[in-house]
């Protein structure tokens, strides 16, 4: 099957109507029925949200809304389930769109506070956005889904069966667009920020920079300054600081962390959304090429062969040293973060700080 390669430019000037992109898509889930539309998408060389927008008039509603404002209407759902994924993490958290903020500014940015839901929001990134009506093995599946301008889902939320049917119809009302059409446009993907070569960097500086660090957050800024990538940071970095660890660490931690009861932050994100779940862990699966924690009210799947690079990092803080373990794809993308989950005014995890020390060196 030939891909359309619709994903490089507007599918208004590419010459290929939402018909053509549909008879594709068709024939692949004949080939393929079990294929997930992330992957459909991929292999037809289009975008998740021009396979969604098919179905507009029949299974997907286009919305038109400042996002947001709308995250802010999602409490009305009730519990739901909030998914967030990369190429190579899927985190599902079930919860409420509670403790909504949205921060003025060009950045554009917000976060969802919940006990389940916790969220962190960069609208800038949100593009589009449907509400999406499909059947299941289960029943009829309700969603919002959320893309990026090249059509790239940042986030999805799903209702559950305990969930507000009423408001997500009244939603989907109140704010779909004019256009109902089945085409959709899309835009390349942003191209990644140039880095400082190796030796252009201020090193000893950057070095430096980083022991003086207050706050975790102030990290992102650190790389910004010295224009390096995040990996190209972690290699530059004190090597007590930062080491490279084998990638199968993500699998170790998770079983020993499940064994000893303790609980872990996982941070799974995107250019567009990061979800965090904090707390304990349970069952730990893997299924084929996917590392999975199958708990309730919580589902991780993580496809190992994307996993090619890991590191332990620490960051030093106004409260003291905050050790993490960060995963990377074969692009340098990261795909998750591992952190002990410990509260305001708490000293670092004993057991934390010895599984990482333990952890294999690459």
């Amino acid at each position: 099957m030939t891909a359309l390669n619709l994903a490089t430019e507007p599918t208004t000037d590419a010459g290929y109507t939402a018909e053509d992109i549909a008879r594709q898509w068709s024939a692949l889930r004949q080939a393929e029925p079990k294929l997930r539309i992330r992957d459909a998408a991929t292999k037809l060389g289009v975008s998740e949200a021009q396979l969604v927008a098919l179905g507009c008039g029949t299974t997907a509603t286009r919305l038109s809304a400042d996002w947001g404002g709308f995250v802010k209407q999602l409490e009305a759902l009730g519990p739901v389930m909030a998914l967030t994924r990369n190429d190579g993490a899927v985190s599902e958290k079930d919860g409420q769109y509670r403790n909504v903020e949205i921060f003025s500014g060009h950045a554009r940015m917000g976060q969802v506070l919940d006990s389940g839901i916790d969220l962190r929001l960069f609208l800038d990134r949100w593009a589009l956005g449907f509400a999406v009506r499909e059947e299941s093995a289960r029943g009829l599946r309700r969603s919002f889904q959320f893309f990026d301008a090249a059509g790239t889902a940042v986030h999805k939320t799903y209702l559950r069966e305990a969930s507000n049917v009423e408001a997500f119809d009244e939603l989907t009302s109140r704010f779909a667009a004019p256009d109902q059409s089945r085409e959709q446009a899309v835009t390349p993907p942003l191209a990644p920020p140039a880095k400082t070569p190796d030796a252009e960097v201020d090193t000893e500086g950057f070095r430096r920079a980083w022991r003086e660090l207050k706050d975790t957050h102030d990290f992102i800024r650190l790389t910004h300054r010295f224009k390096l990538s995040r990996t190209q940071a972690l290699r530059l970095a004190d090597p007590d600081m930062a080491w490279r660890v084998r990638p199968d660490s993500f699998a170790r931690i998770l079983e020993e962390t499940a064994a000893a009861k303790e609980s872990v932050m996982v941070f799974v994100g995107n250019p567009g959304c990061i979800q965090i779940h904090s707390g304990p862990i349970h069952n730990v699966k893997l299924i084929g090429e996917w590392l999975n924690v199958l708990d309730d009210g919580f589902n991780l799947h993580v496809h190992e062969p994307t996993v090619i690079d890991a590191w332990v990092v620490k960051k030093p803080t106004a409260r003291g040293v905050v050790t993490g373990v960060e995963f990377f794809d074969a692009a340098g993308e990261q795909v998750a973060i591992l952190h002990a989950k410990r509260k305001e005014g708490e000293p670092p995890s004993a057991f934390w700080a010895d599984l990482c020390e333990r952890l294999p060196r690459a």
